[in-house]
C-alpha cells in the first residue's frame, strides 16, 4: 500500500529527539518534487504553533554565475560540479552540532535571478528538525559523500518521467525561457543530472513513488 502524507509526518515528527536536532534528507532527480514534498512537510508539521521545523534547500549552494562563467561551467549549470558541496556539509554538520545559541544563517536561492544569496534563511536554535532536499544529496563522487554522513534519513522522490520532463519545461518557461529554449535545456543540462540522480535511488531510505492522500 502506497504511503500517505499522513504516514510521513509520522514518520518526520519521529526523527527529532528530546535535546538534540535531527535532519531530514529529500533526493530526487530535477522536477521529482522534492521542494513541493519539502515544503508540505514543513508547513503541517508547524501547525499553527511554534515553528520548530525549517526548511534548508541544498539549492543556495549554486555557484554564483560569474564563478561558472570563470570556471567554463555557465552551460552546465545544475550538474554537481556547479555546486559548492563541501559548503553544503559544512552547514549541514554546523546545524547538526549547533543547537543552542545564536540563529544560523543558510544561503537561499532566487529563482528569477537564478542565483543564490546569501545568508536568506534564518535556522532558529528552536528548530528541532531540518528539513532540505537536493538533487545531489546521495551522489558519491567530489564532495558530496561529506552530506549523507549528516542526514538521519534521506527519502528519494521518484515521478513518471513523462510528467518530470513536462513540469520541468514548464518551469523554465515561467522564469523566462521560451518553450524551444526550456527543451533544449532540459535535453542538455537536466536529462544528464537527472540520470546521475536516479543511479543513487538504492541508497535512499525511502523512494516515494506514488505518494497519496
Amino acid at each position: 500500500m502506497p504511503l500517505t502524507f499522513d504516514d510521513l509526518l509520522v514518520r518526520a515528527r519521529a526523527l527529532s529527539r528530546p535535546g538534540s536536532r535531527a535532519i531530514l534528507g529529500i533526493a530526487g532527480s530535477p522536477g521529482s518534487g522534492k521542494t513541493t514534498l519539502a515544503e508540505d512537510l514543513v508547513g503541517a508539521l508547524n501547525g499553527s504553533g511554534e515553528p520548530w521545523v525549517a526548511h534548508v534547500p541544498m539549492d543556495g549552494f549554486h555557484l554564483a554565475d560569474v564563478e561558472l562563467v570563470r570556471l567554463g561551467l555557465r552551460d552546465r549549470k545544475g550538474a554537481p560540479e556547479t555546486f559548492d558541496a563541501a559548503g553544503y556539509a559544512a552547514l549541514l554538520r554546523r546545524l547538526r552540532e549547533e543547537t543552542d545559541g545564536d540563529i544560523v544563517y543558510a544561503p537561499g536561492f532566487e529563482r528569477l535571478l537564478e542565483q543564490p544569496i546569501a545568508g536568506a534563511i534564518p535556522v532558529h536554535p528552536t528548530a528541532r528538525l531540518i528539513v532540505t532536499e537536493g538533487n545531489y544529496l546521495l551522489l558519491g563522487t567530489g564532495a558530496w559523500p561529506r552530506v549523507r554522513p549528516a542526514l538521519d534519513e534521506v527519502w528519494f522522490c521518484e515521478l513518471d518521467e513523462d510528467e518530470r520532463v513536462r513540469r520541468l519545461v514548464a518551469r523554465h518557461e515561467e522564469f523566462g525561457k521560451t518553450h524551444e529554449e526550456a527543451v533544449a535545456w532540459v535535453r542538455r543540462s537536466d536529462q544528464p543530472n537527472a540520470e546521475l540522480v536516479a543511479a543513487t535511488r538504492e541508497r535512499a531510505d525511502l523512494v516515494l513513488s506514488g505518494l497519496t492522500g
